[in-house]
């Protein structure tokens, strides 16, 4: 289910006044760096990939047995050793993970949650599946693996580190536009027409990317559909229409006829197994290619927030041009010229690279 970065408390449009307006917090070990790469502005990625595995599902319960959920085992490559969780942890950390860098890094959503059928096997395997994707994604991100709240889903060691970890990350101040602050670009001011021209260009192929996600979807569940349904139907009444001819033939009482009638048996026969593996084969290929596509979905439909911050700071910065060159109000310019210019142009630096991750 995807949450609007909009929903949370730093601010209820996606507005980077609230980083120009706020004091900046000191620097310190967490900061994220950029350099300049082939392709332009990118993260500095570490020199070990992070990893995990999702697996071991089982059925828990508490308040003696009238509550019950399912948990899971989720196993960093980094130390080994597994730590349960269940899926309403793994929605915290995808709220905490939107609040802290949503303005800057698309969260793809989690699979949705399920009212009724939470406990039957077909289920369980189908969301331990895209629970492994989303962490997988998460897992490979440069800023969101290394991120503190990230690493104690991955590493707690017991209940209390658990329960004092999500305290410490639900008080984070570093939240929102603020996230621009802890960034350290390497690479000089870039200039504001090409850094609007880039967003528009990254915000149109994103939104056709999504129609055609979307179209894929449509289309690949019509044929799933139509090979589990009136496809496979089809194969079984051709296979039908053989085997009632065998038996026509069977009732003619000449000598010989089993030879006919045994072909036309055989063909029957083979329509029908026909027709249960074209019913089996999209869990066999289709599958993963929707599965892939469901997460390329929630992926896509990140951006137009994300994206809406940077517009926003570049409307906001050709406004602050504007003022000092029309010399309006220049006694309050004056006056707040240095760090508002100053951090506006760090927005600036950090606007290509925070959308192409």
């Amino acid at each position: 289910m995807k949450i609007s970065i909009n929903k949370f408390a730093f601010s209820k449009t996606p507005n980077p006044e609230v980083y120009l307006l706020a004091k900046l917090p000191p620097k310190g070990n967490d900061r994220l760096a950029i350099y300049m790469g082939d392709v332009g502005p990118v993260w500095l990625y570490p020199q070990s990939p992070l990893d995990c595995v999702v697996a071991d599902p089982k059925k828990g319960s508490k308040m003696y047995g009238l509550k019950s959920y399912i948990e899971y085992q989720v196993t960093p490559n980094t130390t080994n050793r597994p730590v349960n969780h269940r899926y309403k942890h793994f929605d915290w950390l995808y709220e905490r993970l939107l609040e802290k860098f949503g303005s800057a890094v698309p969260i793809p959503s989690l699979p949705d949650k399920q009212v009724t059928g939470r406990f039957e096997e077909e289920f369980i395997k189908m969301r331990m599946e895209r629970l492994q994707g989303w962490m997988c994604r998460m897992c490979r991100h440069p800023v969101v693996s290394n991120s503190d709240v990230f690493q104690l889903f991955l590493t707690y060691r017991d209940e209390k580190e658990w329960k004092t970890g999500k305290r410490r990350a639900e008080k984070d101040e570093c939240v929102g536009p603020m996230i621009f602050s802890t960034i350290d670009p390497e690479a000089p001011e870039l200039d504001l027409i090409e850094v609007e021209q880039k967003c528009e260009l990254f915000s149109k192929f994103t939104k056709e990317m999504d129609d055609g996600v979307k179209d894929l979807l449509i289309v690949g569940n019509l044929h799933w559909k139509r090979c589990t349904g009136s496809l496979r139907k089809e194969y079984q009444r051709i296979g039908k229409a053989f085997q009632n001819l065998s038996s026509v033939f069977n009732t003619s009482g000449y000598a010989g006829e089993a030879t006919l009638t045994d072909a036309l048996t055989a063909a029957g026969k083979t329509y029908e197994d026909i027709a249960q593996i074209i019913a089996e084969q999209p869990r066999k290929d289709l599958h993963f290619l929707m599965e892939t596509n469901n997460e390329y979905k929630g992926l896509l439909g990140c951006f137009p927030d994300t994206i809406g911050v940077h517009k926003i700071t570049t409307k906001l910065k050709k406004s602050f041009v504007e003022l000092v060159r029309n010399s309006r109000t220049n006694g309050i310019v004056l006056k707040v010229q240095t760090p508002l210019s100053r951090r506006a142009g760090q927005g600036k630096s950090t606007v290509c690279v925070c959308v192409c991750v």
